[in-house]
């Protein structure tokens, strides 16, 4: 894994270290507190019903996108 080295104060690292669980890297603690999330975490949120609806949606935005850039390019 890639490494960047930051500066930040004495105020902005107590702040972050505050907020640091005792076996939590400073680097796990700034993706925990940027909201991020892992992909899987939103496994089985949607309903198979609501899953195959989205699905079907898409599908069909993605052809009338196509249909539309064609159009476009054909000008």
């Amino acid at each position: 894994m890639t490494t960047k080295t930051l500066t930040i104060t004495e105020d902005a690292y107590n702040a972050l270290k505050s907020k640091k669980d005792t076996n939590e890297s400073f680097s796990e603690v700034i993706v925990r507190l940027s909201g991020r999330k892992k992909l899987s975490s939103f496994i089985g949120v949607l309903s198979p019903e609501s899953a195959d609806a989205l699905e079907k949606s898409i599908k069909e935005d993605r052809k009338r996108h196509r249909f539309l850039h064609q159009a476009r390019a054909v000008k």
